[in-house]
């Protein structure tokens, strides 16, 4: 990343702190915000073969940028990327406009396209109607200057040769060259409130965010295109963080994809019920890393040596919604899989797409292990065969788990858990007690949130939204593969 990318950057990502020091004497939290979120990669439809591609190709970029993230010194606040798995409908301004954005538990800043964009897309290959965000159409909206606090909290100061209303900026630059650079606006921001049971009316707070005036490399394609994205990251500046310090919500949220019916929930507040058992996060790091104690197969635990748990630069273990599949260290891989096809040495290996696939007629659950990764505070993930494995045609299986030294050098030795394993399961992120939880849960179903301000408990059902929720890959799928014999596969995992 360019010099001046670094330090606008580090703009946008410490924006808040002043507000945040605010936000202990804030009054309580009021009622929790819920958002009807959309997966972005349908099910079904399409050129079935161009999307196993896309998925991967998104983990690819997003895993590059996870890890670039890592390496800034930015004050331990990551970045946004261009791809999210999930989108949401957010409304802003006055009168408010609609706009869908991407979902991000990896990003800490709300951006959207702007009226003066450069090369911003006007069309989106999902089917979806894209908004511009203009400034002078709303009556709410100001453009933060970089003489005003904002700013100069941003860059610890007010700017060299800053004058009256100029505005305050943000540039972003990925490794990929993808890009995005703007200006910081306030304007209003209306959400769905929970009040009662099963019940929300609109509610709105002021936050800050991007406006985005020139995008580059992806951010400029219309393929996937969304109005911008919505981050749910650590940092101040995220709104999830301005919700919090404004009064409005407690800094916990929680999400649950669910793959069997196409439902799912994603709610802002303190989730009561199911209870769930925690972990604690790793201060000081960029993402939402945890320590991942050990793994074991069939109720086996792998002996692997001590350094592959290990937290530090380009090391450790992160929970991420926006990745599709899960990386591993190219030694725990090869013990995983070895473990996991132990009994099926007859097995005959396809390479579709550098995904490992074989036939198999039975049910993968009956003839597979469970894969558990133990965390600390006695926290374990159960990954069940049909979450490690999806269906790619007549009987044809595929492995999720990647070998994370393929996809990347510097993030080789991290385990990147993404949305293949986090699934139909409630995953709750409570940021005021530095902690994330997990529970296997029916997320068609509903949850109970607490209103932290009043005391009372309300229902949030699972958004019945569309069948892109559901994890699948259509049966269609040519498939370009060489066979290989087990004894390759041996080769690769020894």
């Amino acid at each position: 990343m360019a010099p001046r990318a670094s330090l606008l950057l580090a703009a946008a990502v410490f924006a808040l702190a002043a507000v945040a020091a605010w936000s202990a004497s804030a009054p309580g939290a009021a009622a929790t915000g819920v958002f009807q979120v959309r997966r972005k990669f349908p099910a079904g439809g399409g050129d079935a073969g161009g999307n196993i591609s896309a998925l991967r190709a998104h983990d690819g970029r997003r895993h590059g940028r996870l890890l670039a993230a890592a390496d800034l010194s930015l004050g331990g606040l990551g970045l946004p990327t261009d791809t999210g798995l999930y989108f949401t409908e957010i409304k802003l301004g006055t009168p408010p406009k609609r706009y869908y954005v991407q979902v991000d538990t990896g990003s800490d800043i709300l951006w959207v396209n702007c009226i003066s964009c450069d090369r911003c897309p006007r069309k989106s290959g999902l089917g979806l109607d894209l908004t511009l965000y203009d400034p002078k159409a709303s009556s709410s909206g100001s453009t933060v200057s970089c003489d005003q606090g904002f700013c100069a909290a941003t860059y610890g100061g007010k700017l060299p040769r800053c004058t009256a209303n100029v505005p305050c900026e943000y540039s972003v630059v990925y490794g990929d060259g993808s890009s995005t650079a703007g200006f910081f606006i306030t304007d209003a921001l209306q959400f769905d409130q929970v009040t009662e049971n099963v019940q929300t009316q609109p509610g709105n707070s002021s936050v800050t965010f991007g406006c985005g005036a020139q995008q580059g490399g992806d951010l400029g394609s219309s393929n996937q295109a969304l109005d911008g994205i919505l981050g749910f990251g650590q940092a101040n500046t995220s709104v999830l963080s301005q919700l919090a310090a404004a009064g409005k919500v407690k800094k916990i949220f929680a999400h649950c994809l669910d793959t069997v019916k196409g439902g799912g929930i994603f709610a802002i507040g303190n989730v009561v019920q199911p209870k769930v058992k925690t972990t604690p996060l790793v201060a000081d790091m960029p993402h939402y890393n945890v320590n991942l104690k050990s793994i074991d197969v069939g109720g086996t635990t792998l002996q692997l040596p001590a350094h592959v748990f290990e937290t530090g630069e380009k090391k450790g273990t992160i929970i991420d919604s926006g990745t599709t599949l899960t990386y591993l260290p190219e030694l725990v891989f090869k013990e995983v899989m070895l473990a996991v096809f132990n009994k099926h040495q007859d097995v005959t290996f396809h390479n579709v797409q550098d995904f490992l696939c074989f036939q198999y007629s039975g049910s993968v659950d009956d003839g597979f292990p469970t894969i558990t990764f133990h965390f600390e505070d006695d926290l374990a993930l159960h990954v069940y065969p049909h979450e490690y494995f999806f269906p790619n045609g007549n009987d044809i299986y595929c492995v999720g788990f990647q070998n994370g030294a393929l996809q990347s050098k510097d993030g080789k030795d991290i385990v990147l858990m993404g949305d293949l394993v986090l699934s139909n399961k409630l995953v709750v992120y409570d940021l005021e007690n530095q902690v994330i939880g997990w529970t296997d849960y029916n997320c068609s179903s509903s949850i109970k949130v607490k209103d932290d301000k009043t005391g009372a408990i309300y229902t949030v059902i699972a958004h019945d939204i569309s069948s892109g929720w559901r994890f699948q890959w259509h049966k269609s799928l040519i498939l370009l593969s060489v066979t290989v014999v087990f004894s390759y596969l041996i080769s690769l995992f020894v």
